[in-house]
């Protein structure tokens, strides 16, 4: 590759990696082409040098906050190995989580603007959700009662956050994060029992 190839892809990169970002902190229809670009201190003419449309960019936008949240969901799951749900549910119901939507899990953000999005916004965003529910049903995966409370646990988790988010009062907050983490830690099989 050539140095200006190189170059054009790192520009690339760069947008792409920061509209990640926004998406997961303000959702799809915030960041705006002459936003994202000044802070990627490339031109707004440049812009379509490296992607179609805005629609084009936001879609690998999504897809890319999507499967970066995967990568930060195994690496808490082993943070655990004795016991991996336990990791998970304590790494996702923290408050740096909570305060740092940027760099969170875009499942939180996303949600809303999945449900109308178009076919490719919720197939990526479905795609996640599962690769979610097999990591936390782990090896026993394809039961029922180990599906079922994958989803439950999923759902606490994604649900959980974005109210600590949305609410008004720092308490609220901070007691929705934690005893949301304490029944999900009493729940389920014997790996996330809590500590005595």
């Amino acid at each position: 590759m050539g140095h200006s190839q190189a170059e054009k892809a790192a520009s690339r990169d760069r947008v792409l990696r920061m509209a990640a970002r926004k998406v997961r902190a303000e959702g799809v229809t915030r960041p705006g082409v002459a936003e994202l670009m000044k802070e990627a201190g490339l031109t707004h003419g440049g812009f379509y040098k490296h992607f179609a449309s805005r629609d084009d960019l936001i879609g690998q936008a999504v897809a890319l906050a999507l499967a970066e949240g995967s990568a930060k969901m195994q690496r808490a799951a082993r943070k655990n190995e004795q016991a991996p749900r336990r990791g998970l549910i304590e790494s996702y119901l923290r408050k740096q989580h909570r305060d740092a939507p940027a760099t969170g899990c875009a499942l939180v953000t996303l949600g809303a603007a999945a449900g109308r999005g178009d076919q490719r916004f919720k197939e990526a965003y479905e795609r996640q959700v599962r690769a979610y529910l097999d990591l936390i049903a782990g090896p026993d995966g394809t039961s029922e009662e180990a599906r079922a409370e994958a989803m439950l646990i999923l759902s606490a988790l994604v649900g959980a956050l974005l109210m600590s988010r949305a609410v008004a009062d720092p308490g609220l907050s901070d007691e929705l994060l934690t005893r949301v983490a304490g029944e999900l830690a009493r729940y389920g099989s014997p790996d996330s029992a809590p500590p005595a």
